[in-house]
Parts: C-alpha cells; sequence; structure tokens
C-alpha cells in the first residue's frame, strides 16, 4: 500500500495494464533489508526518493543509521495466533519433500520459545510499540486486524505519516478505493 501511496503520480492504481503491482510482486518492488544484497544501504540516501524499503527485523536490531535517519517508519503488528499460523504454513512450504513436514505442535513450541529469525514475537512487537509511544512522528503502530476491519481510514492515516496526504481531488476520484483494490489480498495473491 505504500508503494501505492508514494507512487500515485507516477503510476495511476486505476490502472490495470501498467502499473507495477499489477504484474510484479510487492517484494519485487520493495526491497527487503535483511535479504537484499544489491543494494549497498551505506548509499541508500543517495538513491531518489521515494526510498522504501522493507524489514522483518526487530526494532532492536535495525542499523544505526536507519534508527539515527529520521525515516518513517510503520510497523504492521498481527495477532500472535495468526501469525503462527502463517508461521506454520510458510515453515512447512519452505521444507523439502526429503525434510517432511513440521508438526503444529514442534511449531508451536518454538514460537512459544521465541526461536524465530526475527526472534520472539512478543518482543519483537513490543520493541515497535514502545518506539511508537516515545517516537510518533517517526513511528507509526498499526495492528493488522483493526486494518482490516477500515481499510480506508487506514490508509488515509499511512499516507498523512509519511507526508503524503490525500486530497480532495483525489478522495472525489475514489483514489483510496482504487489503491485497495489494487493491493488487496484477492489481486496480489495472483501475481
Amino acid at each position: 500500500m505504500v508503494f501505492a501511496l508514494v507512487n500515485r503520480t507516477k503510476f495511476n492504481p486505476k490502472s490495470t495494464q501498467q502499473h507495477p503491482l499489477v504484474s510484479n510482486n510487492p517484494h519485487e518492488l520493495v526491497p527487503f533489508l535483511e535479504l537484499e544484497p544489491r543494494i549497498d544501504y551505506n548509499q541508500v540516501d543517495t538513491y531518489p526518493p521515494p526510498r522504501l524499503i522493507a524489514t522483518h527485523l526487530p526494532f532492536v536490531s535495525l542499523p544505526g543509521s536507519v534508527k539515527k535517519s529520521g525515516c518513517k517508519i510503520v510497523y504492521l503488528c498481527r495477532n500472535p495466533k495468526d501469525n503462527f499460523v502463517s508461521l506454520w504454513h510458510f515453515a512447512n512450504k519452505m521444507r523439502t519433500e526429503e525434510m517432511g513436514s513440521i508438526s503444529v505442535e514442534e511449531t508451536f513450541e518454538l514460537f512459544y520459545r521465541g526461536v524465530n529469525i526475527c526472534g520472539p514475537v512478543w518482543d519483537h512487537a513490543l520493541g515497535y510499540w514502545k518506539e511508537s509511544l516515545e517516537n510518533p512522528e517517526r513511528v507509526l503502530f498499526l495492528k493488522y486486524e483493526e486494518m482490516k476491519e477500515d481499510p480506508g481510514n487506514h490508509l488515509r492515516r499511512i499516507a498523512e505519516f509519511i507526508g503524503c496526504p490525500i486530497s480532495k481531488e483525489e478522495e472525489s476520484f475514489d483514489l483510496v478505493d482504487q489503491i485497495l483494490e489494487l493491493c488487496s489480498f484477492d489481486h496480489l495473491s495472483n501475481l
């Protein structure tokens, strides 16, 4: 959604053929801090704006340069139960046939103990939540379940937070609905 927001003048969200989100997975358009070897993060401030970077890293593990940069951080927290189920499915999807599947019980034991590539889920969320309280102008802490209930207002909130609010003119031609449709699960799961 942030990619569609910040690039809305460059790529019309209503365009069903020309928008990058029509033919590209969002992970191809927004690189991950911990996964992208092509980007020299020491030089990231020389890249033309907007500079969008995704991460699954806990706040405490972010590079000092990110913490000191003044960049905006939008954190999306998910219910731990849903997070666990998603993790279990993902773990089984990533395993080879020779490895076999991992049981729900084994996955839960690891999840409960905080054995996860990004650490315990509760520490992860707590780090960003605390930072959002201490620096609300830098960190926007959102809950996935609340976002699903009222996506339009949360999209407006994100737009305002990152410094590209939606204008009355854009509201008049349903920009919010266009972005929500473009970024819907149904649309993006087909990529």
